[in-house]
């Protein structure tokens, strides 16, 4: 006699029970199961087994078990791929362009032509020669080990999603900041995203695309990296003064004056945090979306725990470290000059 036969006998549905039983040959398992006596009433209330899906099922053989709910989800899934890959190939088709025009552009350009423009970059956002020579010394480094290849598809990758990240994220912050309603709905969409482990993203991803398309590892890089730049946004917006926008509307602004004239102005500290936060979660699911094809210097981290090649999985760990400082500290030196411009 099983745990709960005597709730299903309270309940009176111990002829819908019996209907479940199979009268074929028993499974290895359940053969197992009933040498080892797993069928039997516990001998005292710590042994007492939790009413799930599969012990009720021991009890009830009408009962669903554990698997058929996996099953279930995994045949519901399987059946909607194909309508949902006719709606979403075409609309995720330009990310795959961006990604391999990014890729081509940095491998095709000669390095002494990639480094020189990526260097007046730096010295645009930052004005800070030290900062300028940091980066090219880390670049030069990287070239010299052989990984300046790799470390220009990673940059690439990134470059192509954190500008994504920040087009899509910003209107949906500003949009949250300017309707409570919108917060309300948006934020437990932000929150799956924000906790779902990053391995999870890839799942449903293999399934509706192709792993030799870029956008495969495209969006879910975006689907990581969106989350910061859009609650920052949002807060960034919130945290303005009362008294400013009093006096915005005081002077007779329009809404659509108050947000980029004072508003997205004063909120750009906390939208170019975001912004850094983006940057560093892209360059994170970058070598997680190693395993799905994405290129770069993820690939070789894989290699050296696939092959236990020690020492490629210790340097391109430590070009990664070196691309995340690099990031980094431009986004924080530019993000200190808006705020010293904003403060004087």
């Amino acid at each position: 006699m099983a745990t709960y036969d005597s709730l299903f006998s309270a309940l009176g549905l111990k002829e819908w029970c019996a209907e479940g039983k199979q009268d074929g040959p028993m499974s290895m398992a359940d053969l197992l199961a009933k040498a080892k006596g797993d069928n039997a009433e516990p001998e005292s209330l710590w042994d007492f087994p939790f009413p799930s899906m599969d012990v009720l099922n021991d009890s009830c053989a009408a009962f669903p078990q554990s698997r058929e709910l996996t099953k279930g989800l995994e045949q519901g899934f399987l059946a909607v791929k194909d309508n949902l890959s006719l709606v979403l190939d075409p609309m995720t088709q330009p990310l795959s362009w961006a990604l391999d025009g990014a890729l081509y552009g940095m491998l095709t350009v000669p390095w002494w032509i990639i480094i020189p423009i990526m260097l007046a970059i730096v010295f645009l956002v930052t004005r800070s020669w030290k900062l300028v020579l940091f980066v090219a010394v880390s670049i030069c480094l990287l070239a010299f080990v052989d990984y300046y290849e790799y470390a220009m598809q990673t940059l690439a990758i990134i470059f192509v999603c954190a500008f994504l990240c920040v087009l899509l994220g910003v209107p949906i912050g500003i949009a949250m900041s300017r309707s409570d309603t919108m917060q309300r709905l948006t934020i437990p969409i932000l929150d799956m995203l924000q906790t779902l482990p990053p391995f999870v993203y890839l799942i449903p991803l293999i399934f509706l695309f192709s792993v030799t398309e870029s956008k495969l590892y495209g969006i879910a890089i975006i689907l990581y990296a969106i989350v910061p730049v859009v609650r920052l946004t949002n807060l960034g917006i919130r945290l303005v003064d009362k008294d400013v926008i009093e006096a915005a509307d005081a002077f007779g602004m329009t809404p659509r004056q108050k947000l980029f004239k004072v508003q997205i102005p004063l909120a750009l500290p906390n939208i170019m945090a975001g912004v850094n936060q983006t940057i560093m979660m892209s360059l994170a699911m970058v070598v997680i979306a190693s395993l799905v094809s994405a290129p770069g210097l993820g690939v070789l981290v894989l290699r050296g725990i696939r092959n236990l090649e020690l020492g490629v999985g210790l340097v391109s760990g430590l070009g990664i470290v070196i691309l995340a400082v690099i990031l980094d500290r431009v986004t924080k030196a530019s993000l200190a000059r808006i705020n010293a411009s904003q403060n004087q």
